[in-house]
């Protein structure tokens, strides 16, 4: 018997059946299905199920927190670039990930404090994607320093600092590279920078970036696409590499090439 969770966009109507079809099958099986599923029950899980998009897994991995539980991805959103399956693949590839059939990805995650100049926390958390200091209004100055030594400002809409999972995220719709998402390296993408230099700088893993806004403006720090605090002059957004991941299940037969054909619509020729 297996312990599975269940996450279900809850603006999808037909996630929110197959959630439910999926539930009362697994529980003829003989498996215990926590629908929906809350943070305190996390540690109890031997795999999660989303049934969404991808907004579905990156609520799916906050939920988790800590607990580093395989997740497979089912696809009723758009683009699905984390997904694992179709909506008529799930109970197929459920049995087979149970039965150690499937493969699992472990992906980086990075982690984030934000602070005040005297040192009060703001807010902290884990992301999947990244973390993304924007405007509220006109254009923010923010400073980024690396481990310890300060690089530049920039003078732009936001930063954002992302995995190389969340290459093909919000970085990627600002003109950022795609990283396979299994690299260990953090991407820092100025988004509509006014400046000559705007291009994405791809880090080593150990690099610490300390982002601050500047000039008097207040930014918001987003952290998978959910508000972790307002920023204003003088306080820190601090993000290293997280000592937690992120395992995703993916089919065995899936290359990060395919990937990239299916959700871009690239041709063979």
């Amino acid at each position: 018997m297996a312990v599975i969770g269940l996450v279900v966009h809850e603006l999808r109507q037909e996630a929110i059946d197959q959630a439910a079809e999926l539930a009362q099958w697994l529980s003829e099986e003989g498996h215990e299905v926590h629908h929906p599923l809350i943070a305190e029950k996390s540690q109890l899980l031997d795999l999660v199920v989303s049934l969404g998009g991808d907004g579905s897994i990156l609520r799916a991995v906050d939920l988790l927190g800590e607990s580093e539980v395989p997740i497979l991805g089912v696809n009723f959103g758009h683009l699905g670039y984390l997904t694992a399956c179709e909506p008529s693949e799930v109970k197929d590839l459920i049995t087979q990930v149970l039965d150690g059939q499937q493969s699992i990805e472990k992906r980086m995650m990075l982690q984030v404090k934000v602070s005040k100049s005297d040192g009060t926390l703001l807010g902290e958390t884990h992301v999947l994607n990244d973390v993304v200091v924007e405007r509220r209004g006109p254009t923010i100055r923010v400073g980024v320093t690396l481990d310890g030594s300060f690089f530049t400002s920039y003078a732009a809409d936001g930063l954002i600092v992302a995995t190389p999972t969340g290459s093909t995220a919000y970085a990627f719709s600002a003109q950022g590279p795609i990283v396979d998402a299994v690299h260990e390296s953090i991407q820092v993408t100025p988004i509509s920078a006014h400046m000559l230099f705007d291009r994405t700088m791809v880090l080593a893993p150990s690099t610490e970036i300390r982002v601050e806004v500047l000039g008097g403006r207040t930014a918001l720090c987003n952290a998978d696409g959910r508000e972790l605090a307002v920023v204003e002059e003088g306080d820190q957004v601090i993000v290293t590499a997280s000592g937690q991941v992120t395992q995703l299940v993916v089919p065995r037969n899936r290359h990060f090439a395919h990937v990239l054909k299916s959700k871009f619509g690239l041709e063979d020729r």
